[in-house]
Order: structure tokens, then C-alpha cells, then sequence
């Protein structure tokens, strides 16, 4: 069966998005730009996001030490090994705020990346409280001839939970911003994080239509990971009742539900991550890889005979809800 995304997988994958964009495999390669972030620096407060560790997450060759091309050059050497087919590359501005400087830095570091003869476009990470309509000009100015995507995270859809992680923003700064810029014509991502305290699975379900209401392009998706130095470990350390995590089995059924209901246009490009051991803590998955993790999802939905979009409905009632726990019983 050939699924409305144009391929026979059971959702909208993103390497199978990138090979009808290019004509051929694409790989995002990342570089750490040395930013930094607001909510690190003292604009909005110096503790960070209570989850976040860059470093956990950060491939081996990257470093802002190193120029931007001297990335670029080690990532592609790293990548070869592993994704042989890859033909060019998206950059992937990926460490803190990715447009948090003056709009000449952004310009400069922005154009010795796209100056990469393996370098089909950029993707920018940054925060819906970084980007303004002089940044949005810039991204549009090197989109005419070239793929710029931004990616935001916004990590959930529940304002009293983005209070409690310190996220600095609200929801309605995360839609803003994404309308703002989609309306450009920009292809906009979203990063959300799935089991922080207090989101029940019924949650999770629920915040799926406020995902689905957003004019995103592709939709990041990971469990809760707790690494050792961050404010979020040391709650979890002091308190680990208020702290919940699924098994392998469980989070992959829950997966699969939020996939059922998500938009089916939504390229789905990640539902869990890895990180190496030495950083985590609290109860985790063991050594498995991401190459595992997706055969498991696909395994899940051919038995299951289910795939992405399958229960989505453009009148869900659950899109102008204030929360994503005003209907959770709904959703049980």
C-alpha cells in the first residue's frame, strides 16, 4: 500500500521527505556555532531549561572551537562511514539558541555553511522567543535559491509544564512564532519532549491536535531522558515519585497512538533519542540504538495494521482546547 506521503512506510518519514525534495538521500549534519541562549545568559535567567544537557547530545567532531567549514568537513568523514548513499548535506545549526546573535554573525557563519560545495541548506534550532522579523528577512533573503528550514523547540504544549522546566516561554510564544514563520514560506520543525512530570499519557494524546493545529512542516518526538548535572536529575534525586518512565514496549504503544492521531502531512523525523551512558541517570533503555528504535516502531504498526493519520480529523474538537488536560478523560 502506497500511504498519502508517496511510500509504502506507515508514517511520513523524513528521509523519505528529503529524497522527493533532493532526488536523493540527504543527511543533516550538525555544527555547534558557539551560541548560547537566553535563558542561559541572565536575559530571562542562567539555570537553563531543567532537563537540558547540549553535551548529551552533541556529536564527537562538533565544537565551537573549530571554524564552521572544519565542522562541516569532520561531520561529512564521520557521516561517510555510516550513511554511504548520503549525496549532500543539511547543516544543522544544532547547540543552544541558533539565531540568539546580531543578524551580521548569523549572516556571516550562515554563509561560510552554505559556502560548503556538500551543502544542500541549513537547518536552524532555536527557541520561539529568538527569532524576530529582521532574523525571519535574513532566512527568507538565503531561502530563494537555497533550502532554509528553522526548527523550534518547544517541548510541550502545556504552559504549566513549561513553567515548571523554566522554559522561559509560553505556548502561545511557540505558535506565534511558528505562524510567523510559516507564513513566510519557511519549512518550520518542532521539538517536543514526551514524559515530563506531571503529563499523563492521556495528555500526550491530547496535545497531539494542538501539534496538529500548528503549520509545522516535521515534528521531533523523544521520552524523557534525565542527564546527571542537570536541575531536573537533581529534582528526580530528591524526588523520584513525581517521575514516571515507560518501558521500551510501553513508550513504543504510546507512540504509535500519538502517530495515529498526527497530521498525515507531518514528516515525522524522530520518536525517541539515544544518548551515550556516561550522561544519563534514573531509569533508562540500555544500549539501543536509533536504527533499532525504528525497526521496533515499524514492526509495532505492521502488527498492529495502523498507521499515521489514520484517526486524524481536521474537526478534532480537542485543537482550541485551553490545555491539553481540559479533555484528557476524553482521550483515555
Amino acid at each position: 500500500m502506497v500511504y498519502p506521503w508517496g511510500d509504502t512506510r506507515r508514517y511520513n518519514s523524513c528521509a523519505g521527505h528529503f529524497r522527493r525534495l533532493f532526488g536523493g538521500r540527504v543527511q543533516k549534519l550538525s555544527v555547534d556555532a558557539g551560541f548560547t541562549c537566553p535563558n542561559r545568559d541572565g536575559t530571562l535567567s542562567r539555570g537553563g531549561c531543567t532537563f537540558c544537557d547540549n553535551s548529551a547530545f552533541t556529536p564527537s567532531y562538533c565544537a565551537a572551537s573549530k571554524s564552521i567549514t572544519q565542522q562541516i568537513d569532520e561531520g561529512i568523514e564521520f557521516h561517510r562511514n555510516r550513511y554511504r548513499s548520503a549525496q549532500r548535506y543539511l547543516v544543522y545549526f544544532q547547540s543552544f539558541s541558533n539565531t540568539y546573535a546580531p543578524v551580521e554573525r548569523l549572516r556571516a557563519l550562515y554563509g561560510e555553511a552554505l559556502a560548503h560545495p556538500g551543502v544542500a541548506g541549513l537547518v536552524i534550532g532555536t527557541r520561539p522567543d529568538c527569532v524576530d522579523d529582521e532574523r525571519l528577512d535574513l532566512l527568507c533573503e538565503l531561502a530563494r535559491d537555497r533550502y532554509i528550514a528553522v526548527e523550534y523547540g518547544i517541548e510541550s504544549t502545556s504552559d504549566a509544564t513549561l513553567l515548571a522546566v523554566n522554559r522561559g516561554h509560553d505556548f502561545a510564544c511557540a505558535r506565534q512564532a511558528v505562524e510567523r514563520t510559516a507564513a513566510r514560506g519557511l519549512p518550520v520543525g518542532a521539538h517536543f519532549i514526551l514524559g515530563l512530570p506531571g503529563e499523563s499519557d492521556a495528555m500526550l494524546l491530547a496535545q497531539t491536535a494542538r501539534i496538529n493545529a500548528l503549520p509545522l512542516t516535521s515534528v521531533k518526538f523523544h521520552q524523557l531522558q534525565l542527564f546527571r548535572s542537570t536541575p531536573m536529575a537533581a529534582e528526580y534525586r530528591a524526588d523520584p515519585s513525581r517521575f514516571r518512565f515507560w518501558t521500551l514496549d510501553g513508550y513504543l504503544d504510546l507512540f504509535v497512538e500519538i502517530l495515529r492521531r498526527l497530521r498525515p502531512d507531518l514528516v515525522v523525523e524522530r520518536f525517541a533519542s539515544e544518548a551515550p551512558p556516561r550522561y544519563r541517570c534514573g531509569p533508562d533503555w540500555g544500549r539501543v540504538r536509533n536504527e533499532q528504535l525504528w525497526a521496533l516502531l515499524e514492526k509495532r504498526l505492521e502488527e498492529r495494521n495502523v498507521h499515521q493519520g489514520e484517526i486524524f480529523t481536521i474537526f478534532d474538537p480537542y485543537i482550541n482546547a485551553k490545555s491539553p488536560a481540559d479533555h484528557e478523560a476524553s482521550h483515555l
